[in-house]
């Protein structure tokens, strides 16, 4: 027969994670991240008629994401408004000094009690992809999950066939942990997902080659 006193001391021995700070991150506000070429601001509606100037007539930008392409600024200035309200997803804009907004950045699956959050559901128009500010954006919003917010773990998901987002995905410092197999259906369609991260321990040395 063994006792109580057997079995905890048996159970004591076993393999347990590294103690770690059990404060919560906090969620997003509505701030301003300024950076050399532009800035990252809470998405509002006066950002709608900048933004369909940058996406209109460029509907491949839509082909992985769950919403869009839409038929008229109308359409499309409704969804900014419900995403404006949102929480979560948390939107901002990237703004451009001189053509405005050009396109949207998320904090999102915000799970402040794990310290963990996601970059998601990124809208970069034609004339914000492959710029210094689209990668400036992606670093300005990674310092502020961070050294701000404190989370602990920043993650990336997308659609496993987005090749253009893996690369993207890799190139700003995550790293892929694996492929979620029929994670999600997305407008009718299978969808296998690409899931990334990058951890607060992994930030100081992305932030330098940023």
């Amino acid at each position: 027969m063994v006792d109580a006193a057997s079995m905890i001391d048996a159970g004591s021995a076993l393999p347990v994670g590294d103690s770690v700070d059990a404060a919560p991150a906090r969620r997003p506000e509505p701030v301003i991240l300024q950076g050399r070429f532009g800035r990252v601001e809470k998405l509002a509606t006066r950002h709608a008629s900048d933004l369909w100037r940058a996406v209109e007539g460029h509907d491949r930008i839509w082909t992985y994401m769950s919403s869009g392409p839409f038929a008229g600024p109308e359409a499309f200035s409704s969804w900014i408004a419900e995403r404006a309200a949102i929480e979560d997803p948390y939107s901002f804009a990237v703004v451009d000094p001189a053509l405005g907004a050009i396109g949207i950045v998320t904090l999102m699956a915000l799970r402040p009690a794990m310290r963990v959050c996601e970059v998601g559901h990124i809208v970069y128009a034609p004339a914000l992809q492959r710029t210094p500010l689209g990668t400036e954006a992606q670093y300005l919003l990674a310092r502020y999950v961070f050294e701000t917010l404190g989370y602990r773990r920043y993650e990336w998901k997308c659609d496993a066939l987005n090749e253009a987002s893996r690369r993207a995905a890799l190139r700003y410092g995550f790293s892929l942990e694996g492929v979620f197999r029929q994670h999600m259906i997305v407008k009718g369609r299978n969808r296998d997902t690409a899931w990334f991260a990058m951890l607060d321990s992994e930030w100081p040395a992305r932030k330098a080659r940023f």
